[in-house]
């Protein structure tokens, strides 16, 4: 693929100065604002603590782990998807877009589409910067003609695309279900912010769990291995570095059931015995069996979806699906004014 430009790979910090949005700010140990946020969780009538903060370093690599488990079957079947109906997603989407992947990890999926779509950019977000910048290097030895721009921030609550993203035509890409992590109206909001950012000729590329039998979510959230449980109860060694907490990962265990009248699965950390965690300007009494809600993940049909993107202000939406419907791929654009 011939570029207009020299290709390169920069990695921009949400604290650059060409990026305005204050809610970019890199987690950084002592941020009065992360402690501030993690101590509101902490300290709500109900405990919770936001799924970004599932993912430092070693999250990250547990999170990859995860993904190679039989019990998960989002990463397989949507990969089998990618691969069938690949050739019919690049027809719809066109080449040369600004390919931004929120939540990239460690890229493979959208490298895996590279051939297909050849991005003009590469635009990888992730809020665990440095996992990112190791996995964008070994990618750009892959791929050298692509220029990339590596992204090291938290785009849950909305975000500014920096000067050095490109201003042509712009394909977010969210792969793996992780739009479930927000309720259906957090969701909208969150793809209404996505619609903006993308401009008028704009779309959107995304994954969606979908509804099935209870035993087959509980199984992939709770696997045979215990590698999922590791995975949200590091997030206990992630907050006591973050706000200075005193978390006994051994003293917490984890729980995960899907909740059918919500049509989400829950991921809760619960209290083996009574306790007292103390953190940075707070602390918190746990009685034995009481729970921290750590993550949700909302389950759709393919209607259903389809629906919340048009309330969303993205329309002309194809959906691809594995042949016994348990995931979704789907395209759609930017609604014109």
């Amino acid at each position: 693929m011939q570029m207009s430009r020299s290709p390169a790979i920069r990695v921009v910090s949400p604290d650059d100065s060409n990026t305005p949005a204050p809610q970019q700010r890199r987690h950084a140990h002592g941020s009065a604002e992360v402690v501030a946020e993690i101590g509101a969780g902490l300290l709500a009538a109900r405990p919770y603590i936001s799924p970004k903060y599932l993912y430092d370093g070693l999250g990250s690599k547990l999170f990859e782990a995860i993904c190679e488990l039989p019990e998960y079957y989002p990463t397989r079947t949507e990969a089998a998807i990618f691969a069938r109906h690949g050739g019919d997603m690049a027809r719809a989407i066109g080449a040369g877009t600004v390919l931004i992947d929120l939540g990239a990890g460690n890229c493979a999926k959208a490298a895996s589409l590279f051939p297909l779509l050849q991005p003009a950019q590469y635009v990888p977000v992730d809020i665990s910067r440095d996992f990112l910048t190791e996995a964008v290097s070994r990618l750009q030895q892959r791929f050298p003609e692509i220029e990339m721009t590596a992204l090291g921030l938290d785009f849950s609550n909305g975000f500014a695309l920096p000067d050095s993203v490109r201003h042509g035509r712009r394909l977010f890409f969210y792969p793996g279900s992780s739009i479930g992590n927000f309720s259906p109206e957090q969701a909208v909001a969150f793809l209404r912010g996505l619609r903006d950012n993308a401009g008028a000729d704009g779309g959107l590329l995304i994954g969606v769990d979908l509804i099935k039998d209870s035993a087959v979510l509980d199984a992939a959230y709770d696997d045979a291995l215990g590698v999922t449980a590791a995975f949200n109860l590091n997030m206990l060694r992630h907050l006591n570095h973050l706000a200075g907490a005193d978390f006994d990962v051994g003293q917490w265990q984890h729980r995960a059931f899907f909740n059918e009248e919500g049509s989400r699965i829950e991921m809760h950390l619960e209290a083996r015995t009574a306790l007292t965690v103390r953190w940075n300007g707070g602390e918190r009494e746990f009685a034995r069996g009481e729970r921290i809600h750590t993550e949700d993940s909302y389950k759709y049909t393919r209607q259903s979806f389809v629906d919340l993107l048009e309330r969303a202000g993205f329309s002309s939406a194809q959906v691809w699906t594995d042949p016994s419907n348990w995931f979704a791929v789907i395209h759609a654009q930017v609604t014109p004014s």
